[in-house]
């Protein structure tokens, strides 16, 4: 339902590329590891897999459980809350470790927020936190590194702007690109995992601000 809702919503917003390492698709048991940088861009990533035939589980602000009906969405279609600074967070990487080993392509923010600024522009993923690093460690599962541009371009800033930039996106219809980098699969300690992580998610970031700069280059539309 949330992937269809956002395949429906997104391309009324922006128009939406995505390009792909030499794979080219997504295995199941794999996690996907985006940059964050607006309130839009879950429904751009989800867009983004959706087209590449993936429907993934994705480990969300538990904050969202409280929406109505979003709430039950997310629970019926099996996506997990993450308690932020309490004694349930560690179950949120206990429960992605099942739909791993379910096969289910699980989809985690290592950045954990979205950046505290008021502009627009696209800017290199921040700091990440070791959820990913530690699921991956964990499982052996192999992460796909996924950088995507464009999306502060329909929401960023204070909420005014916020609301402003959503009601005339449909008319500006900015340009949003996803790039999906070729898996990589996590050794060494935390930190070190975590660092080569942070590597991946932001060459894939900037493939994906090239793709922007040069549209004529190779890409799909979403």
């Amino acid at each position: 339902m949330l992937t269809a809702i956002a395949r429906t919503v997104v391309p009324a917003l922006g128009r939406l590329t995505v390009t792909t390492g030499s794979v080219g698709s997504i295995a199941p048991g794999s996690v996907v590891a985006p940059n964050h940088t607006a309130l839009i861009d879950p429904g751009v990533v989800l867009t983004a897999l959706r087209g590449l035939g993936t429907e993934p589980v994705v480990l969300a602000a538990a904050g969202l459980w409280r929406v109505p009906v979003l709430g039950r969405f997310l629970t019926r279609e099996g996506h997990i809350p993450v308690y932020r600074g309490s004694r349930h967070a560690a179950a949120a990487l206990d429960l992605a470790s099942q739909a791993l080993a379910a096969g289910r392509v699980v989809v985690i923010y290592p950045e954990g927020r979205i950046p505290r600024r008021g502009d627009s522009a696209d800017r290199a993923p921040e700091s990440f936190r070791s959820g990913v690093a530690r699921l991956a460690l964990a499982t052996g599962a192999p992460v796909v590194p996924l950088g995507h541009a464009g999306a502060r371009r329909i929401i960023s800033g204070s909420v005014p702007k916020q609301i402003g930039g959503l009601l005339t996106a449909p008319l500006r219809r900015p340009a949003l690109h996803v790039h999906l980098a070729d898996p990589i699969h996590l050794t060494g300690d935390l930190s070190t995992a975590t660092a080569r992580l942070h590597t991946a998610v932001r060459h894939a970031w900037q493939q994906a601000v090239n793709q922007l700069a040069s549209p004529t280059a190779p890409a799909h539309p979403a």
